[in-house]
């Protein structure tokens, strides 16, 4: 797989790798995280995701541009892992949540996804800019050996990033399954059982008691004789039973201050192998001509007007995809039959995916390009756009179907009622499958793109654009939750659906354009 590939790639994924493995832990969760610790809403819940995955990828850009003013790439990144482990250590500690803490006890949550979100953004983007790099120098070096050496070398980059790509999913795959998991081995440490549905009805006991509507305390009576509690004293248990179910999730963030360790150590032992954006052009000093100068001014706009063009493009796939940790998690709490299955551990699905589907795609655009037939990555993103809209497409036509109500009608229902109309897993599977192959065209296709338009003295700063591109885009994504809890939820999907294809017309549009200024 590292074959004609540049010492370091594997390092370099190796360390990425362990760091996204402790951040999907947390990621994998959280939302769901914040309802069963505090009792929010779907809704405020979604902002303080919203705001904390917009927040990594605005921060990735303050960490390019730290990056690129420094010259300390490799001292930025390893800053980085230190503040995330930091956020990691806060949410490890398992306070009950209260109404006499609550106060300060969420606002402690938040600076410690702060701390994760901006040592996010000292990681990630200068990560990426030394991969870009190492290809840059590979290609330089290609170049001497002459045209079809260079050809050739050229040709690898999109693979790079893919291969890059995959291990950030291998971390990803195996995360969303330890929370989960060490959430029900303490349940049953306590004598109790899981249920997804029973956090909600227990804050609603905690705060509305006798006055609670004689359904939604049967619902609660019902739960608590499933997951082996009494129903004797049912504040009692509604405490008791929140404060376990979030201590086995608390208990998962410490695995995720491993995993930033590891990611540390492996950079620090590596980090001699890593090139240095930047360095190589700060140490020359070459007299250009005016007519030069402008000539370079001239294509570093160009390239600049490039890189924004495509970055538009890119706020709404993210936003679109990245609903997998918001209305499609909801969508799986509440709309797929999840008894043996946990509603986060789906997330795993995407990774799978992306693991499995990788090398097929691989080969079939390096066969295209033997046959001389390639396909140029602007156009590649065109595809990935037209794909995700396929996933709402599916969910769309599936809600139509099955008549699904909005998602607090259906909450409403009585559970027999809700069990007829449960999705089987099937359909998650499905959607997960097309949102995978368009992430495959979109993502790590638009960093190998952002590394060839970036000038080389802000690769950094371009790596952050295109993080703070999907930074707009998960800014965005409270939208989803507010439509799928008012709206028949195929109304919900087909929005999504409506923004991927005016993405995918719109990227059409832009396609020769593009091509000429990355050739």
């Amino acid at each position: 797989m590292f074959k004609n590939h540049p010492k370091g790639l594997l390092q370099a994924a190796l360390s990425n790798m362990g760091e996204r493995f402790g951040y999907y832990i947390m990621n994998a969760v959280l939302v769901l995280f914040l309802c069963s610790k505090f009792g929010l809403s779907d809704e405020t819940s979604g902002v303080i995701y919203s705001c904390f995955y917009a927040g990594i990828y605005v921060l990735s850009l303050v960490g390019g541009i730290i990056a690129d003013r420094t010259q300390n790439y490799k001292g930025t990144i390893m800053t980085g892992l230190i503040v995330m482990a930091s956020g990691y250590v806060i949410l490890s500690v398992p306070i009950l949540a209260t109404s006499g803490n609550i106060s300060w006890l969420l606002p402690l949550t938040c600076v410690a996804l702060f701390f994760i979100a901006f040592g996010n953004g000292l990681f990630k983007g200068n990560l990426q800019a030394i991969v870009g790099q190492m290809y840059d120098n590979f290609e330089a070096e290609a170049a001497k050996k002459g045209e079809e050496a260079l050809r050739i070398a050229k040709g690898q980059r999109d693979s790079g990033f893919q291969i890059f790509y995959v291990f950030i999913n291998i971390g990803g795959l195996i995360a969303p399954f330890v929370a989960p998991l060490l959430r029900s081995w303490w349940l049953q440490v306590n004598g109790l059982t899981y249920d997804a549905a029973l956090p909600a009805l227990c804050h609603k006991y905690l705060n509305e008691g006798a006055s609670m509507s004689g359904e939604a305390l049967e619902n609660l009576t019902e739960l608590v004789n499933k997951v082996g509690g009494s129903t004797a004293d049912l504040a009692a248990f509604s405490s008791q039973y929140l404060d376990i179910f979030n201590t086995g999730i608390h208990y998962s963030f410490i695995a995720s201050v491993v995993a930033m360790l590891i990611s540390l150590l492996i950079f620090i032992f590596s980090r001699g192998m890593f090139p240095t954006p930047g360095k190589k052009e700060a140490a020359q000093v070459v007299e250009y001509t005016e007519e030069e100068k402008q000539s370079m001014a001239t294509e570093i706009k160009q390239r600049m007007f490039a890189l924004f063009a495509v970055l538009g493009i890119a706020v709404f796939f993210w936003f679109s995809f990245h609903q997998n940790g918001m209305s499609l998690s909801y969508f799986a709490r509440d709309f797929v039959v999840t008894d043996t299955i946990a509603p986060e551990i789906w997330q795993a699905v995407n990774p799978f995916f992306v693991i499995v589907l990788t090398p097929i795609i691989m080969w079939i655009f390096s066969s295209l390009t033997r046959a001389g037939r390639a396909i140029s990555t602007p156009r590649k993103i065109a595809y990935g756009m037209g794909i995700a809209g396929m996933a709402y497409l599916f969910l769309a036509i599936y809600s139509m179907m099955q008549g699904y109500p909005s998602a607090e009608e259906f909450k409403a229902l009585g559970d027999a009622a809700k069990a007829g109309l449960k999705a089987g897993p099937w359909v998650l599977i499905v959607v997960y499958f097309f949102l995978t192959v368009a992430e495959l065209f979109i993502s790590p296709l638009g960093l190998s793109f952002v590394s060839k338009v970036a000038p080389k003295h802000l690769q950094g700063l371009c790596q952050g654009l295109w993080l703070g591109a999907t930074a707009v885009g998960n800014l965005l994504l409270w939208i989803g939750p507010l439509m799928y809890n008012k709206w028949p939820i195929w109304e919900c999907w087909t929005v999504f659906l409506i923004v991927c294809l005016i993405s995918m017309g719109v990227m059409f549009g832009m396609v020769k354009w593009l091509e000429r200024v990355t050739k």
